[in-house]
């Protein structure tokens, strides 16, 4: 009998890290939004490929305001001006939603899945996002919730999570959540968040007027992230 051909790299690689089996966690500290980008953009192209496991990227920004694939210009409020004062970058992405605010105190987390084999819906990924982010905000005694025919975290009327995601023809994930811990929600005023104008927007330390650490916040993101979506973490 003729000896079995040795797998290719590719799919010694597919065995190793297959969709589905572990999350590597990367606690990143404060990354300017274009590091940020081209990070996801080489970590979609590595999990494609099956080069690395599925990832999870937990950061702060610089204050920036990001637009989405559904931006209306007119959302942007502060002029340039303005902006260059507060030191407020302006970047397009490929996310869908519409117009955002990133800065200092807010969790943003970037999950690179591969979605395959069972998780290729896009709306499950979305209501599984936001019952990370309850279930987190639970754990600090906030009783947060979904809005109908919105897509986020909300404390009554006011928004505590932003959500934006892309996900490729491939099935792999980029872009995510931003949560406010202890964001200057002053900020906010210089767009219409999300493009709502009659919803305010909240933070952890606004509803419970004391500040949790970041690390805090993060490490119970990072057990219900793991729960929900049936994962093996290693942070590092």
């Amino acid at each position: 009998m003729s000896p079995r051909p040795a797998p290719s790299p590719q799919s010694r690689v597919s065995e190793v890290y297959p969709a589905g089996a572990d999350l590597q966690v990367r606690v990143l500290g404060t990354v300017p939004y274009a590091d940020g980008l081209r990070l996801q953009e080489d970590l979609v192209i590595r999990r494609r490929n099956a080069e690395i496991p599925d990832q999870l990227l937990l950061l702060e920004h610089p204050h920036v305001i990001t637009l989405g694939s559904s931006t209306n210009r007119a959302h942007l409020r502060a002029d340039e001006t303005t902006r260059r004062a507060l030191g407020i970058e302006v970047f397009e992405t490929g996310r869908g939603g519409d117009v955002t605010y990133h800065g200092p105190g807010q969790l943003v987390g970037y999950p690179i899945l591969d979605l395959k084999p069972d998780r290729k819906d896009l709306h499950r990924y979305l209501r599984d996002l936001e019952e990370v982010l309850i279930q987190t905000l639970a754990d600090f005694q906030i009783q947060a919730g979904r809005k109908h025919g919105f897509t986020g975290v909300w404390v009554n009327d006011r928004k505590i999570a932003a959500i934006g995601v892309r996900v490729s023809s491939a099935w792999i994930t980029s872009h995510g959540f931003a949560l406010n811990v202890s964001t200057d929600l002053t900020y906010f005023d210089t767009i219409v968040p999300c493009g709502l104008h009659d919803r305010g927007v909240t933070s952890i330390a606004h509803e419970l007027a004391w500040t949790p650490p970041l690390r805090a916040v993060s490490e119970q993101l990072i057990a219900h992230f793991a729960r929900v979506f049936a994962r093996h973490v290693c942070v590092v």
